[in-house]
Formats: C-alpha cells, structure tokens, sequence
C-alpha cells in the first residue's frame, strides 16, 4: 500500500487562500472640474414685484436674473469669461 495523504491539498494553506481579502480594482484618477468662472455672492436690494416675476417659473430664477442683467449691460451675445462663441470655438480648430 502506498502511503498517499487523504487530502491532497494542505488545509491551511486552502484556508489561507480562501480568506485572503480579494485585491480591489483601484478607481481611476479623478479629473478635477475646473469651474468656467467663479460667481460673486452679493446682496442686493429688488422690489418684491421683479423678485416674484422671476421666481414664477420655479427654480432657476437667479439664472434668469444673471440673464436680464447681462442683456441690460450689453452683455447678453458674451459668455461668463467674457468671450464671445465664436471666439471660444476658434480656439478649438486646431
């Protein structure tokens, strides 16, 4: 007779691999958002009837201010950083 283990496999070291904590896949580098232009918190003073006409249509209402204020200063055919769409596309064509 031949002296063959009944396990062929070491417990142990099965115990050991079944155990061993999986290697989690590493998370791709985040890529930082750069923010278009920086916004300025300001206080200013409406009257309630333009305040309440802008917030009618619900959420967004500070946008549309921003909005109205560009067009009043000639602003409104401009971006945040004070280019016009034309230019910021010409830059890409490369």
């Amino acid at each position: 007779m031949s002296k063959t283990p009944r396990r062929p496999t070491d417990p142990m070291a099965a115990a050991e691999a079944a155990f061993k904590p999986a290697k989690k896949p590493t998370p791709p580098a985040p890529v930082p958002q750069r923010v278009p232009a920086p916004r300025e918190l300001v206080s200013i003073r409406i009257d309630r009837d333009v305040l309440e006409y802008f917030q009618e249509e619900g959420p967004g209402w500070q946008e549309r201010i921003n909005a109205a204020l560009r067009e009043a200063a000639g602003m409104s055919g401009l971006s945040e950083e004070g280019k016009r769409p034309e230019e910021l596309n010409a830059t890409n064509d490369d």
